[in-house]
């Protein structure tokens, strides 16, 4: 059997850990190869060994039967490799012709040549159905349009190997389906794929073969066709995994969480349009709808992060409307953020330090405006050991250098820990494993059992339908349906969030 590429026995370690233990992995020419493994378990670190950006410290890399030396992603590009990375390489600033010439700029007479350039352009995104405008701002355009625009960069620079790490963790359902469908018109023109995730549906619909890691290691590799979901589910993590969580009857008496009216307006719409529910004690409300109808700008509104136009917030019965983030903290409202890098961490601190964000000030960690780094890494190191959160060096562990995956649990950690009365969670499973996300499901399930109110705002169906007591549909910024998971259907939610069908309260 002839293969592209031939990882074999690669190893690779960083101070406290050995993120890849001797993985063979092979690609043929023109099949998409799925990489699948829970968060941590070294798939990335794989895949930047096969683009230069680490170099390995045992193992051979082979391409077409020839063994090469991959020293950077100059190198990677020379031999035909490309790779759309999970957070974009872009220059927002500049236009999508702009970052994909960059580092490749065509010269004419020593001049750059950008009218030849914008033609080849045009022809690559056309040739391969990306649709792509070249003199649009980054800035300006969609996350699935700039993850085209990760595809265009590869394919002008003629890449028949292309590397895709967890492409769709940041995509709308529907950019999601687009997506797929450009990764088989790529495969139908010859290109082979090596495909990181952790979302089954999405390797049986396009992967041919699947390779599975587990803590670093080789697992196995199955034909996609031949294996269930459940069947690498339990490859991947090591255990049967259950999503179906049972939600106990609670009395929901104690109203928590008043949202009375909430307005936020945009340039030229409202984009929260009198907004108004409640959430209860011990009640899982799920804000549900397809990305970009008014979610975020709600979830600011409540936690301060951003502005309200009109409207009133009230916790435990104390309106809180125009009080800081620090002061709603100390109201016992917890909050994972949607975009946990930009909102839910530093990544330039350590564990410990992240772990401890909103407690620092507080005397047990804190005297005399010095913080009690003893007292930080105690704390931190029992929460990082009752969480699971893996990581090299404990509480000193570098959170940038940590997988998504478990820079997710460090946020769920402290939010839960730090909360008594409301947690809100946005898209708390973005990008996780199916073994991290029953974690997640079991956690909230244990919040709410213990009496907190928790608001999860999802994008998932399946989440919204396991999750929630009540549904409460978003569109253009108004709440249009108020559902309950046992007497709704999918079509239904469906119509409700394509604003087919509308009307419904969130009181």
């Amino acid at each position: 059997m002839d293969y592209v590429i031939e990882m074999l026995g690669i190893t690779k370690r960083f101070p406290g850990i050995l993120a890849n233990n001797h993985i063979d992995l092979k690609l043929k020419k023109g099949e998409i190869h799925a990489l699948l493994g829970e968060n941590g378990a070294g798939k990335s670190t794989l895949m930047s060994i096969l683009f230069g950006l680490y170099k390995q410290d045992e193992g051979v890399i082979k391409i077409n039967g020839k063994k090469v030396d991959i020293h950077n992603p100059n190198d990677a590009n020379d031999l035909g490799i490309g790779m759309v990375h999970q957070h974009f390489k872009l220059v927002e600033n500049f236009t999508v012709l702009q970052n994909v010439i960059m580092g490749v700029e065509p010269l004419k007479r020593g001049v750059l040549d950008l009218n030849s350039a914008r033609k080849e352009v045009i022809k690559v995104s056309d040739e391969f159905g990306l649709n792509v405008d070249p003199d649009a701002y980054v800035e300006k355009i969609t996350v699935g349009m700039q993850q085209r625009v990760e595809i265009l960069k590869m394919l002008y620079r003629n890449n028949d190997i292309l590397i895709f790490d967890e492409p769709t963790a940041m995509l709308t359902p529907q950019e999601i389906n687009e997506l797929m469908g450009i990764m088989k018109d790529l495969k139908e023109q010859g290109k082979s794929i090596l495909f990181i995730t952790h979302k089954l549906n999405e390797i049986k619909q396009v992967a041919d073969r699947c390779t599975v890691l587990r803590k670093g290691k080789y697992v196995a590799t199955v034909e996609v066709k031949d294996t269930s979901r459940e069947e690498m589910s339990k490859l991947m993590v090591g255990h049967q995994v259950d999503l179906d969580v049972e939600l106990k009857e609670n009395d929901f008496s104690q109203t928590v969480l008043s949202a009375k009216d909430i307005c936020v307006r945009g340039k030229n719409k409202m984009l929260v349009d009198h907004i108004s529910f409640d959430v209860r004690a011990g009640e899982i409300v799920s804000i549900f709808g397809i990305d970009g109808n008014g979610q975020s700008e709600l979830v600011y509104a409540l936690t301060g992060m951003g502005k309200m136009d009109a409207g009133q917030v009230i916790v435990d019965g104390k309106d809180i409307t125009h009080e800081s983030i620090r002061n709603r903290n100390e109201c016992g409202i917890g909050y994972i953020p949607e975009d946990r890098h930009k909102d839910g961490l530093v990544l330039d601190f350590d564990l410990g330090e992240n772990i401890t964000l909103k407690k620092y000030f507080k005397k047990d960690y804190c005297r005399h405006g010095f913080l009690k780094k003893k007292s930080i890494r105690e704390y931190s190191d029992k929460v990082i050991k009752q969480y699971d959160i893996r990581c090299g060096q404990g509480s000193q562990t570098l959170t940038r250098s940590m997988s998504g995956g478990n820079q997710q649990k460090a946020i769920v950690a402290r939010e839960i820990n730090g909360s008594d009365k409301l947690l809100i969670a946005v898209q708390p499973t973005r990008g996780m494993d199916v073994g991290a996300i029953e974690y997640i499901y079991k956690q909230l399930a244990g919040q709410r059992a213990a009496g907190k109110a928790i608001l999860l705002v999802t994008l998932e169906l399946d989440e919204a339908l396991t999750m929630s007591d009540r549904i409460l549909v978003i569109y253009e910024g108004k709440i249009v349906a108020q559902v309950t998971p046992k007497d709704t259907t999918v079509e239904e939610l469906g119509l409700y969030m394509s604003g087919a069908k509308g009307g419904g309260s969130g009181e």
